[in-house]
C-alpha cells in the first residue's frame, strides 16, 4: 500500500501549483509538539487552513451551540429588563405619577433636578396642566418629587431596556453568532423597543392635553395605555419565547391526535392569557377596579344594570368601567378554567417530565392570580396587592408560552 502512494504523492508535493497556493514552511525540529517551532514570518503559511483564516474564508468564532445559548441567555435577560418595566409602569401608574413630567428629552432629562431653583422650575411647570389644576392644587413640593422620582425611574428603566437589547444585538451581530433568521427577529427586537418608547409618550401626551368641557380626573387615554402595555407584552413573549427556544433542548414528542389538541389548547390558553392581561390595561386607566368591590356578584347582582349605558354599545366594551371589569372577570374565569382543563388533559398523555412540570406551575400560578385578582378588588385596590397582581400576570403569561414551548412540534 506504501508503495503504490507514496509515488503520486510525492510527485504532487512537487507540483508547482501546490508550492504556489501553499508557500514552504520554516524547516522546524522533527517533533510532533510544539516545542522549538520558529515564528512564521508575515507571508507565510504552514498549512491550508491558515491561508483560508488568513484570506477571510474561515471565520474564528464561537461553535454555534455555544453561541445560540449565549444568544439565548441575552435574550432571556431582555426579558426580564420589559417585565420590570412594565411592573414599574403599573406601580408609576397606580401611584398617579405619570404625568408628573410634562416633557421628553431623549438625553437632556437623564440628569434629575438637583437644586431648589430648578425644583421648583419644574414644579412650576406641572402646575401648568389639568392634574395639578383639578387634582392635586394643594400639592406641596416634597410630594412632587415623590411622583416625579417614580415617573422618572420609570423612564431611565426603559433606556436601560433599550441598550440591554441594542449594544449586545451590535456585538453579537459584528462577532457572527447570529444566523440570518435570528438577524431579522433581533432588528425586530430592537425596532418594537424603540416603538415602545415613542408608544409611551405618545400615551402620556393624552393625559396633560386640556378638557374643556370635562372636569373628570385628567388620566391617560386607556386606548393609548393598552397600545403601550400591548406591544411590551408583545416584546415580552417575544424574547421569552426565543429564549426559551434557545435554551431548552426540544423533545421528540409522538404527534399522536392527543397531543395535537393539547398543543391547540396550549395555544389558546395563552392568547385568553393575554387578552386578559391586556383587558387590565382598560381596568387600570378607567379606574374600573373601584366600580364594583364584591365577588362573586356585582353588587347584588350577577349582571349589574348599568352594563350597557353608553351608545352605541360597542362604547361600552372600551369606555364603560362597569363593562370592563365585567370583560375582565370573565376573562380571568375563562382563562383559569382553560388552564386547568389543560392541565388535566396534560395528565393523560405521557409526556416529559419538565413538560410536566411546565403544567404543574402554570396551574399553580393561575389559581394564584385569581386569588391576587379577588383580593385586589375586595379591598379596594391597594398599590402594593394590585402591583403583585400585575407582575402575577406576567408571571401567568410565562407559564403559558413555557408549556406551549415545551409543546412545540420538532421540525423534520
Amino acid at each position: 500500500m506504501q508503495r503504490l502512494l507514496l509515488p503520486p504523492l510525492k510527485a504532487l508535493s512537487g507540483s508547482r501549483c501546490v508550492r504556489l497556493l501553499v508557500p514552504r514552511a520554516p524547516p522546524r525540529a522533527q517533533c510532533s509538539c510544539n516545542y522549538g517551532r520558529r515564528p512564521l514570518r508575515p507571508g507565510q503559511y504552514s498549512t491550508i487552513t491558515d491561508v483560508a483564516l488568513q484570506s477571510g474564508i474561515g471565520t474564528v468564532a464561537l461553535p454555534s451551540k455555544a453561541a445560540e445559548r449565549t444568544v439565548g441567555r441575552w435574550l432571556l435577560v431582555c426579558s426580564g429588563t420589559v417585565a420590570g418595566a412594565v411592573i414599574l409602569g403599573g406601580v408609576t401608574r397606580l401611584t398617579e405619577s405619570g404625568l408628573s413630567m410634562v416633557d421628553w428629552h431623549l438625553v437632556k432629562e437623564m440628569k434629575p433636578p438637583t437644586s431648589q431653583e430648578e425644583w421648583e422650575a419644574e414644579f412650576q411647570k406641572y402646575q401648568q396642566f389639568p392634574e395639578f389644576k383639578i387634582l392635586n392644587h394643594d400639592m406641596t413640593l416634597a410630594e412632587f418629587k415623590f411622583i416625579w422620582y417614580m415617573e422618572y425611574s420609570h423612564r431611565m428603566w426603559g433606556r436601560i431596556v433599550g441598550l440591554a437589547y441594542i449594544l449586545p444585538a451590535a456585538y453579537f451581530w459584528r462577532k457572527g453568532w447570529l444566523s440570518r433568521g435570528m438577524k431579522g427577529r433581533v432588528l425586530s427586537l430592537c425596532g418594537l423597543v424603540c416603538f415602545q418608547g415613542l408608544l409611551g409618550w405618545y400615551m402620556v401626551k393624552s393625559g396633560l392635553e386640556e378638557k374643556p368641557e370635562s372636569y373628570d380626573i385628567p388620566r391617560v387615554s386607556q386606548y393609548r395605555l393598552a397600545a403601550h402595555l400591548g406591544s411590551a407584552l408583545v416584546l415580552y413573549c417575544a424574547s421569552l419565547w426565543t429564549s426559551l427556544s434557545l435554551l431548552l433542548p426540544q423533545h421528540k414528542l409522538p404527534e399522536t391526535r392527543q397531543l395535537l389538541w393539547l398543543r391547540r389548547l396550549a395555544g389558546g390558553t395563552a392568547g385568553l392569557v393575554f387578552l386578559t392581561a391586556l383587558s387590565g390595561a382598560f381596568v387600570a386607566g378607567l379606574d374600573a377596579g373601584l366600580v364594583y368591590n364584591s365577588f362573586p356578584k356585582m353588587g347584588e347582582s350577577w349582571i349589574p344594570d348599568d352594563l350597557l349605558t353608553f351608545s352605541p354599545i360597542l362604547k361600552n366594551v372600551f369606555e364603560n368601567p362597569t363593562m370592563v371589569q365585567f370583560d375582565h372577570r370573565v376573562l380571568g374565569i375563562t382563562s383559569v378554567t382553560a388552564i386547568t382543563v389543560l392541565y388535566f388533559l396534560s395528565r393523560r398523555i405521557p409526556l416529559p417530565r419538565r413538560t410536566k412540570m411546565a403544567a404543574v406551575t402554570l396551574l399553580a400560578l393561575a389559581y394564584m392570580q385569581v386569588a391576587l385578582g379577588i383580593s385586589t378588588l375586595l379591598m379596594y385596590v391597594p398599590t402594593p396587592l394590585a402591583a403583585t397582581h400585575q407582575s402575577g400576570s406576567l408571571a401567568l403569561l410565562s407559564g403559558a408560552l413555557w408549556l406551549m414551548n415545551e409543546l412545540r412540534r420538532v421540525p423534520k
